[in-house]
């Protein structure tokens, strides 16, 4: 049989070799660490024999194929553990996520956080027993027959939802067995570090009308330094944690009359309209034209839009004058609507509309978080109207828009190119051609991007943006959509220089995203600690005494007259709990006044994070601050 490795070289092995023995072959130090293995593009255990020819690419931890597999073989380990412990417990999945990996059980005993440590120990005596992971193809017939003698109804309904010539695979480890595809780790002691995070509740297959399963989360790395690392950052991400934080600064509530629907305080407005005003400013030196569109349109214009056929279970309904209408969960259409009020020449392309635009989606209650995900939010769209010439062009420059939009906020991001999803409209012709088009782009800019088959919108391919906060984590933020297929239903045209009419082509494009959530993940970003140009009250002023309360007053006078967001904190309290109160709610800077600062017209500067920085001139800290409000620092 002949291997082809990943550097185009060809190796030669006796039939039957398994992967694993081939990362012997090359080095010792492979073989330690390889997990999985991609077969001509396919990640299988490292044990299966390989085929007469293939292309082979070992995995390790560093490679998501390789963590995948590791993190859903604790899964089984997991699964295993909770048999023994807790008898009749039937098996829901038990797949591996981005960080870690679940499994949901149906069990008459109430699983506590106590559960958890009595569950990890036995998954260690599993990990310590080190037993062999086998798979095994098997009938359709054979497994059904398998799991009604195991007494396990949701494994059964899986097998029956299988289509037809899907193969049916099994994973036996020691005294457990499983239901799975695989992969997995060559042997149970191939994991190290594990943990076991939270408990939740979960509907089986997502939907409330089947049974609540009790999922068990945990995570798993190979090294146990990985791991501390991993739960410190999950610790920090407690504290972060925007509902708290935004209850504790007064930025935002949620409420039981709203379910989804997030209510903005005073704080959080601040926050939310700064960064409304800085959207505003960078689009109009951009070149884009602000519109606003209704937020309840006609059924008759959903359907159009194919928005009907493609979204309806996420949409809010209403009839007006005996007439359907939606309540728009995208802006696109009303965009369409403002371009088709005139006729364009080609000497008006592209034409940049962009909407602060309220949309409502249908999120089950299960999915809802905080600002994370919610029903009503507020999507910075853009949509631009363009000649086919002008696509590379407007997709660049959109490109250094988002660039210079998440380098102002301190986010590193990467980008994914999201290609023609299942239930996309158009033509193989169509799809080829925009999502050439965007990969252009980005060839062109030099930015390395990975694919993402099939993940995207069902009108076009799309570019994603996810950034990277300060703990590390990723959000997919901003989108390029590009669109040659609204246009045509909509019957889109421009006059051509040759006097004739000619079909524009459309990107759909977000920044932030969502305000809602892009304030979310500020919160978290920062901890609430905002820079000075986002923070709801950049300046607070402290009077030592009674008696110093009218210098204060009038520091604070001055400094609002500047269009600094300043208050006083007159109260009858200690200096020191005034300013341990206002570190708490995060105030960039604090203006202690005293005797003698009252005397000489100074203030004594505490920074949020420096502390005392001295005495200085009242007028010397409004320039200083009010600089950094003009640079957004």
């Amino acid at each position: 049989m002949q291997v082809t490795l990943p550097d185009g070289s060809v190796r030669e092995y006796a039939a039957g070799t398994t992967a694993l023995e081939v990362a012997r072959d090359i080095s010792a130090k492979l073989a330690r660490e390889a997990l999985a293995a991609r077969v001509d593009g396919e990640v299988w255990d490292l044990t299966r024999p390989l085929p007469e020819q293939c292309r082979l690419e070992l995995l390790t931890f560093a490679d998501e194929g390789g963590r995948l597999a590791y993190r859903h073989t604790a899964a089984h380990v997991l699964a295993q553990a909770v048999k023994h412990l807790f008898p009749g417990t039937r098996l829901g999945i038990g797949p591996a996520i981005t960080d870690g990996f679940y499994y949901d059980f149906d069990s008459e005993h109430k699983f506590t956080p106590e559960d958890l440590n009595a569950i990890e120990a036995e998954m260690q005596r599993i990990i310590k027993a080190d037993l062999p992971l086998e798979r095994q193809e098997i009938s359709r017939d054979e497994a059904l027959e398998i799991f009604r003698q195991l007494n396990e109804p949701y494994k059964i309904e899986l097998i029956n939802d299988l289509p037809e010539g899907v193969p049916i695979s099994t994973y036996r480890q020691g005294d457990f067995l499983d239901l799975c595809a695989g992969p997995h780790l060559p042997s149970t002691g191939y994991l190290k570090a594990i943990k076991l995070t939270s408990l939740a509740g979960a509907y089986w297959r997502g939907s409330e009308a089947n049974p609540m399963l009790q999922r068990i989360y945990g995570t798993a790395f190979p090294k146990a330094k990985d791991l501390e690392d991993y739960l410190h950052r999950l610790e920090e991400a407690k504290k972060r944690d925007h509902r708290r934080l935004g209850a504790q600064l007064g930025l935002f509530s949620l409420h039981e009359e709203g379910p989804g629907f997030p209510f903005f305080h005073p704080k959080g407005m601040i926050i939310r309209n700064e960064l409304e005003q800085f959207w505003r400013e960078e689009h109009r030196k951009a070149g884009y034209l602000e519109i606003r569109t209704p937020v309840i349109l006609s059924r008759s214009l959903w359907e159009q839009s194919g928005h009907w056929d493609h979204y309806r279970e996420n949409m809010y309904f209403t009839r007006i004058d005996e007439a359907d209408y939606a309540i728009k969960p995208m802006n696109c259409p009303g965009a369409i609507l403002v371009y088709k009020t005139e006729q364009h020449s080609y000497r008006d392309l592209p034409l940049r509309l962009a909407e602060l635009g309220l949309v409502h989606r249908h999120e089950k209650s299960g999915v809802l978080h905080g600002l994370m995900r919610v029903r009503a939010f507020t999507q910075d769209d853009a949509h631009i109207f363009m000649l086919p010439s002008q696509i590379t062009a407007e997709i660049q420059g959109v490109i250094d828009l988002v660039d210079r939009f998440y380098r102002l906020f301190g986010f590193k991001y990467h980008v994914e190119l999201s290609t023609r999803p299942d239930n996309a409209m158009g033509s193989d012709e169509i799809w080829e051609t925009a999502t050439g088009a965007l990969r252009q782009a980005l060839e062109a800019k030099g930015m390395p991007y990975v694919v993402n088959e099939g993940d995207g919108a069902f009108y076009g391919p799309k570019i994603d943006f996810h950034l990277e906060d300060s703990l590390g984590r990723t959000w997919q933020c901003g989108t390029i959509q590009l669109d040659f297929l609204m246009p045509e239903k909509f019957d889109l045209h421009y006059i051509g220089e040759d006097g004739q009419r000619h079909r524009p082509v459309m990107i759909h494009r977000v920044v932030f995203g969502s305000i809602e959530r892009f304030i979310g993940i500020l919160i978290e970003h920062y901890g609430g600690a905002f820079p000075v140009w986002l923070a709801p009250v950049q300046v607070r002023v402290l009077p030592i005494t009674d008696r110093h309360n009218d210098y204060a007053f009038k520091v604070r006078e001055e400094l609002v007259r500047a269009g600094i967001r300043a208050e006083v904190n007159d109260r009858n309290d200690k200096i020191g709990y005034k300013i341990r109160t206002a570190q708490l709610e995060q105030i960039p800077y604090m203006l202690v006044v005293g005797d003698k600062e009252a005397t000489e017209g100074t203030v004594a500067v505490r920074e949020r994070r420096a502390g005392d920085t001295g005495s200085v001139p009242l007028r010397a800290f409004i320039d200083r601050v009010t600089g950094e409000i003009r640079r957004r620092e």
